[in-house]
């Protein structure tokens, strides 16, 4: 496994100069954002995939840093309701695996979307509870009108171009959890998988290890995030917390750098618990602590991976 990051938080810095200061500490790879919520401040595919010296600039500046390129991100919700909101989702994701193709990274990392609740809706509404009994009337609308028939269409296109895609499983979107994650790859295939961030699970009280073991080979990518339980706060009121994540004092979780959050020992069975699996890529930061600065979030975490991390398997072991 090698140690990565997400480099939208150096979005102010030129993306050579991003690459500079994150191999001079040590890291090995780099995720890249390429439209909606990451932006696109180091990688436009509108301007990349039709120039070739642009294209060759980027691809340049990559190969001289030393550094490989784990995966190329968009997350937005190509499913959205909003039909302009949806097109623009699903245009970026289009030039993402167009990207991911170009460069052979062959992965993209994104999230499900979240539909509405019929054909008229404005806005996504996600589905937490099974009763009434019109939420099963919900479900059974995203996931066959809307959810499934995107993705049989959007997986068969990554596949076209030798690209797989990852979902980031996010609350507030259809696939949230290792249950959903592997109903939607059931049915639309392998092309599919997961971008494990244990920070998602945490807070839905999830085992972040029992987790890692039943996804198994369908983790194509791993994001380094942790998140803090607040005893008190959750005590009061739940995991549900519609709080503003800056006010971190009275929510009832917060995001935090590696470490933070959880214990050494957590993240080393983690660690240990993908390397069980097969799983042997990037573990990419993923820096969203309020906080802490970016400089100090990234560099406590690249300090703290380097530490849990298994960079080689044995070929064999001594009594074999």
């Amino acid at each position: 496994m090698k140690v990565g990051v997400l480099t939208v938080p150096l979005s102010g810095m030129p993306l050579g100069e991003a690459l500079t200061y994150l191999k001079g500490l040590g890291v090995e790879t780099v995720e890249i954002g390429c439209g909606g919520n990451p932006g696109k401040a180091h990688c436009d595919p509108d301007v990349l995939l039709h120039d070739t010296a642009e294209m060759k600039k980027f691809k340049d500046t990559v190969r001289t840093s030393g550094l490989e390129i784990s995966a190329f991100s968009t997350h937005n919700n190509p499913v959205h309701p909003d039909r302009e909101i949806a097109a623009e989702a699903d245009r970026d994701l289009k030039n993402a695996i167009l990207m991911a193709s170009e460069t052979g990274v062959g992965l993209v990392n994104t999230f499900s979307g979240c539909p509405g609740d019929c054909p008229d809706s404005r806005y996504p509404n996600w589905v937490t509870c099974p009763w009434p009994d019109d939420f099963g009337k919900v479900l059974d609308y995203q996931w066959n009108d809307c959810l499934l028939p995107y993705w049989h269409k959007t997986a068969a296109f990554a596949a076209e171009h030798g690209v797989r895609i990852a979902f980031e499983m996010h609350p507030g979107f259809c696939v949230y959890n290792t249950a959903s994650m592997l109903k939607i790859r059931g049915q639309v295939g392998p092309a599919l998988g997961a971008n494990y961030d244990p920070s998602h699970l945490f807070w839905q009280g999830m085992d972040a290890i029992a987790s890692i073991r039943e996804l198994g080979d369908a983790i194509y990518h791993v994001h380094a995030k942790d998140c803090r339980i607040d005893p008190a706060n959750t005590a009061r009121k739940g995991v549900l917390d519609l709080l503003h994540y800056s006010d971190e004092i009275h929510r009832s979780w917060v995001f935090r750098t590696v470490g933070y959050g959880h214990d050494v020992q957590t993240w080393k069975d983690i660690i240990s618990a993908l390397r069980m699996v097969g799983y042997d890529g990037a573990v990419s930061i993923e820096h969203e602590d309020s906080l802490m600065s970016v400089r100090e979030g990234l560099e406590k975490a690249i300090t703290f991976l380097q530490d849990v991390m298994i960079s080689e398997k044995p070929a064999a072991m001594w009594w074999a």
